[in-house]
């Protein structure tokens, strides 16, 4: 099993060290190997992914590097911040670029991200991880990946205060016990459908 994580803080380069984002993915990705699982993770706020739905916008576009790591894993972790209730824009352009699979569908209509199992990840000191797992549920789910239960690990701060999930000085056991669990069920269900893919339409 591989797993990939993407990372869709606004932060990049040196600041990324200041991702709760990627302190949460940090805390999956360490999760997954401790089923000697190995998982990636990458910051997409490091890359120049152009606007637009295909898998390949021209020369300079760096998605079709991100969408073959993609498609070379098991599990897809999609991590983002809360801003205004809603997933980060980093997040949205990763989604809208995904919308390509579509259309890259095999003589029994499975896209290739069919048997691929996708889980979310958000942070944000605002109420939201609900709205945010949602919308990207459907996304991920409309774009081919399968969806175990309890896909997503997320932490919210109290409203109107400052406290980062970067900040806590330990991990919540409710937290802790959410991302173990999202990481058993994700590995279990890829492993499934690693031995027994989709049919497709005949």
């Amino acid at each position: 099993m591989k797993a990939i994580a993407l990372n869709a803080t606004l932060k990049s380069g040196p600041d990324r060290s200041k991702s709760s984002t990627g302190h949460m993915l940090d805390l999956i990705a360490a999760a997954m190997k401790k089923e000697d699982v190995d998982c990636e993770i990458l910051t997409l706020a490091d890359y120049d992914i152009w606007p637009g739905v295909t898998s390949g916008e021209g020369d300079g576009d760096e998605w079709p590097m991100i969408r073959e790591k993609i498609l070379a894993a098991d599990i897809l972790i999609l991590g983002t911040p809360i801003w205004l209730g809603q997933p980060s824009s980093v997040c949205k352009r990763a989604l809208e670029r995904m919308d390509a699979f579509l259309g890259e569908t095999d003589d029994r209509g499975r896209m290739p991200t069919y048997g691929r199992v996708a889980a979310v990840a958000a942070v944000g000191n605002e109420d939201g991880a609900h709205h945010v797992s949602a919308e990207l549920y459907q996304a991920l789910n409309d774009v081919g990946f399968s969806l175990a239960p309890n896909a997503i690990a997320y932490w919210v701060g109290e409203a109107m205060k400052s406290t980062d999930f970067i900040d806590l000085p330990e991990t919540p056991k409710k937290v802790q016990s959410t991302i173990d669990m999202m990481v058993a069920n994700a590995l279990h269900l890829a492993r499934l459908l690693a031995r027994d893919p989709y049919p497709g339409s005949r």
